[in-house]
């Protein structure tokens, strides 16, 4: 457990220290860092540790959601906020939020980008949301 909460203590360390020296640059070149947009699983919550050391796929797994919480905690410090959506519902609260039919949306992530992914245009409609 000591491990844990040293490698949570770093991430949350190094995760600030990014966040907050972005934040500096912006605010050199006259903008201001208000959001931070996530994109969350829609997976079940983790096992135990021991079920998650058992499964490389669960050691990933857990490797992000590290990663999403030390991000969520260094932007509440560096008095940013947060906007998450889990991918299982982003769809649905993008239309209702851009009052858009589903078919624009898809259009509109269609016309985003090529060869972008589906976790870019994802990523770009949680900016997009967080900007609302």
């Amino acid at each position: 457990m000591a491990s844990f909460l040293r490698v949570r203590a770093e991430a949350r360390r190094l995760s600030y220290r990014i966040i907050h020296s972005a934040q500096a640059n912006l605010h050199k070149q006259g903008y201001e860092l208000k959001c931070c947009g996530l994109l969350l699983a829609s997976g079940k919550p983790l096992p135990d540790l021991l079920q998650i050391l058992a499964s490389h796929a669960l050691i990933h797994a857990a490797d992000r959601e590290l990663f999403r919480e030390a991000l969520l905690h260094a932007s509440k410090h560096c008095g940013i906020e947060s906007f998450t959506a889990k991918e299982s519902e982003l769809l649905e609260r993008a239309v209702n939020a851009l009052h858009l039919q589903p078919s624009e949306l898809r259009r509109h992530l269609t016309n985003l980008g090529h060869p972008w992914s589906q976790d870019e245009k994802f990523a770009a409609l949680v900016a997009w949301l967080s900007l609302l």
